[in-house]
């Protein structure tokens, strides 16, 4: 860091600005943006992504942003500033999205052209090849040739122009400098031997070089569209508007012109527009692709909403709660978006390996032709050895082998419900080897529920569930709703209560149907002197399961007990094998009793388990463990967790938790399923593994391709194929990221 950079990073006033760059071809390109945005006085921060061609960057406050589009514009290429207005932003993308088809249409016409003209020459190569065919005349050559030079060449001299005054080189220099060298020798041999240069002409070099690397940059775009088809997706869920109920009846506006607290009318097949909570009506609702849900999810008065999801078969009326960028809609796209423009560490050494690699190719190309004069070869053999490195260098695969992977895994990712929250997160998820569960809410539903009704001799539990059913109903406690719900299921109809009482740390009493009913635990049972007798042991087993018991007493008789518990989430014990199948240990930190804690640990078969530990010990445990080497990862859901989630090596929030663990997180599951914990780490992996792949296909071209071409083993046709494909496998190789799909078995 340099001292002019210190105060600029030390200032606490910043922006963020994103900007589309048009013009990019290659690393060295989005390399020489990023250092051009980077030197701007008032610049914090500067990252450039080829494949999304975009720039994120890092304002002080008060920084023009005409400045850094005009410092892009003098570098040879363009910046367009994304707009702050949603309506704007919306129209803008569009507006984008229509521009880039017209793009890829325009440079598929050309391609067609190209091809065209370059037939001729193929067959004349395939015709030599074979020992035979028909040889065009050199006129036709030069015709044709130039034809190409001129149709499908401009393309590259209009980027080498850009990037030669803009002080830098790329992949547009590379390309333009070697067809265009094969090109002017053909003229010159033309020029000085006439027909007699017949055979020692190399147009078809040039026109196949061109066409190829046309054909690649086609297939390239095409693969690229479809790692960023996720974030793509995501942009296009939320409506553009929505129906406003009012005191004079319906009305269709925009969007943008809800205010909160607006009530606002579903119906079906209808993506819901806003975040809120549902106030009048029920249905189910397609989350999939905001939570990555497959199955619809019912809804009724008092849930809540997210904007993007479709209605199903009900009409809807909603509270609105949250709106634009505040919707849970807006924060994944964000999050996605953040994670796809971010850098990896090894794509640093990349961009240092592109700033050079031009000139370096460059340099290699002048001593090939240096090294066959000297050794005696003809000048024409060694031009075209010249060439050939110059041709089959490709920075654009170099540039294009990590993005793209992050791209495509962050996107299948997203799809899934898991949202990864920068690239720095994505690498140390590869090498967690200890997840740490947080119990309520993660491994359990977080809400009590009945899971036994033992009755009195004489008694049903029809008769239990009735009576303190309608007691608890006058209750506010989580156990007494539970209890509620217990009856409801059962059909079971509550009578009116009187004279409740609330006996606080004991239970509750009332009256119903005349008779006095107490329910509470023993020292309750004790003041209305009523015995537990036979019912001692069930009450013994049920507490030694780690369950709450509460005993229901009608006018001073025990008549039975109701145990209640916070259940195991149904996917919870393949959560943990999933885990174990990867290597991964798995342990559990709760607040409950060490019954509780016990109980839970032997259902899952953890590999460890700590209860009562209250929130602040749950960062303790995490430092501990690290301080033995493990990789930790912490799974919450509560406030309480927040702290544990920022010391772990990577904290992974449950989506329907709070927003503080939310944001401590660095990876945010949108639906309550802990196999997805297993899930991400499989993406991880997955997004890295294709990263070094990539960046070995990158390489491994440049390597070999190089030095044959200098040693005169590849022709100019041949060294545009190789180019060619290099970027293609790179894209394509992480393309095939967006199958991923999440393992839940």
């Amino acid at each position: 860091m340099d001292a002019m950079t210190a105060p600029r990073q030390q200032a606490a006033a910043t922006t963020q600005k994103t900007f589309d760059i048009r013009g990019m071809t290659c690393a060295a390109c989005s390399a020489r943006v990023e250092k051009v945005l980077s030197r701007i006085d008032g610049v914090v921060e500067a990252h450039v992504n080829l494949p999304l061609e975009r720039a994120d960057v890092t304002l002080m406050s008060g920084t023009p942003v005409e400045v850094l589009v005009d410092a892009v514009d003098l570098a040879g290429y363009e910046a367009i500033p994304r707009a702050d207005v949603p309506a704007a932003r919306r129209k803008a993308r569009e507006e984008r999205e229509a521009s880039q088809r017209a793009e890829w249409r325009h440079l598929l016409l050309i391609f067609a052209v190209s091809a065209l003209l370059t037939l001729p020459f193929l067959a004349q190569m395939i015709g030599m090849a074979w020992g035979g065919g028909h040889l065009l005349s050199p006129v036709t050559e030069l015709v044709l040739g130039t034809l190409v030079q001129v149709i499908a060449g401009t393309r590259f001299y209009r980027g080498a122009w850009h990037a030669l005054r803009g002080g830098s080189a790329n992949m547009d220099v590379l390309v333009a400098l070697g067809t265009t060298t094969a090109w002017a020798f053909s003229v010159y041999m033309l020029a000085t031997r006439g027909h007699a240069a017949m055979g020692h002409l190399y147009f078809e070099g040039a026109a196949t070089v061109l066409t190829l690397i046309l054909a690649g940059k086609l297939m390239e775009s095409r693969a690229k569209a479809g790692t960023t088809a996720a974030i793509r997706a995501l942009m296009a869920l939320r409506p553009e508007t929505a129906t406003r109920v009012t005191q004079t009846g319906e009305e269709t506006v925009p969007v943008e012109n809800l205010v909160l607290g607006d009530k606002i009318r579903v119906r079906p097949g209808e993506r819901v527009p806003v975040d809120g909570m549902i106030e009048d009506g029920a249905s189910s609702l397609d989350e999939s692709l905001v939570t990555g849900e497959s199955l619809p999810v019912e809804k009724a008065v008092g849930d809540k909403v997210v904007a993007g999801t479709l209605n199903g078969e009900g009409v809807l009326t909603l509270r609105a709660d949250a709106l634009g960028e505040d919707t849970t809609l807006a924060r994944i796209t964000r999050m996605v978006e953040n994670a796809q423009t971010g850098k990896a560490p090894v794509q640093r050494l990349v961009d240092r390996i592109s700033a050079v690699f031009v000139p370096t190719v460059v340099a290699i190309a002048v001593l090939a032709v240096l090294g066959w004069l000297i050794n005696g070869a003809d000048f024409e053999t060694a031009l075209i050895a010249g060439v050939s490195v110059l041709v089959v260098a490709c920075p654009c695969a170099l540039g294009l082998a990590t993005p793209t992977a992050l791209v495509a895994g962050t996107g299948a990712a997203a799809r899934a419900g898991i949202l990864v929250k920068d690239i720095e997160t994505l690498e140390r998820t590869h090498h967690i080897d200890t997840v740490i569960f947080d119990k309520t809410g993660t491994l359990t539903i977080g809400k009590p529920a009945v899971t036994d009704v033992v009755p009195a001799p004489g008694v049903s539990e029809d008769e239990i569930l009735r009576l303190a059913g309608s007691v608890q109903a006058m209750s506010l406690h989580p156990l007494a709703g539970a209890v509620v719900e217990a009856a409801r299921e059962r059909g079971i109809a509550l009578q009116p209560a009187e004279a409740f009482r609330s006996r606080t740390g004991r239970g509750v009493t009332a009256r119903v149907d005349g008779v006095r009913v107490a329910i509470g635990n023993e020292a309750l049972m004790a003041e209305e002197k009523a015995a537990i007798g036979v019912l001692s042991a069930d009450f013994l087993r049920l507490e030694e399961e780690a369950k709450t018991v509460t005993f229901v007493a009608r006018d001073g008789v025990v008549i039975g007990l109701i145990a209640l518990a916070d259940q195991l989430r149904p996917e919870a014990v393949m959560a943990v094998n999933a885990l174990k199948a990867r290597g991964v240990a798995s342990r559990m930190l709760t607040g409950d009793s060490t019954a509780v804690a016990r109980s839970v640990a032997a259902r899952l078969d953890l590999d460890g388990w700590q209860g009562p530990v209250r929130p602040e010990d749950k960062g303790d445990e995490v430092t501990r463990l690290q301080g033995e080497g493990h990789r930790v990862a912490m799974v919450g859901d509560g406030v309480n967790d927040a702290p544990a989630l920022s010391l772990a090596d990577v904290g992974i929030a449950i989506g329907t938790g709070s927003d503080v663990a939310l944001e401590s997180a660095g990876i945010t599951l949108m639906r309550p399923d802990p196999r997805l914990v297993a899930a991400a780490l499989d993406i991880a992996s997955a997004t890295w593994w294709k990263i070094r792949t990539n960046l070995f296909w990158a390489f491994i071209f440049n390597v070999i391709g190089i030095p044959v071409a200098a040693f005169g083993l590849l022709t100019p046709a041949l060294a545009g194929a190789a180019m060619a494909m290099s970027s293609v496998t790179v894209v394509t190789n992480a393309a095939l990221l967006t199958r991923w799909k999440a393992k839940l078995d």
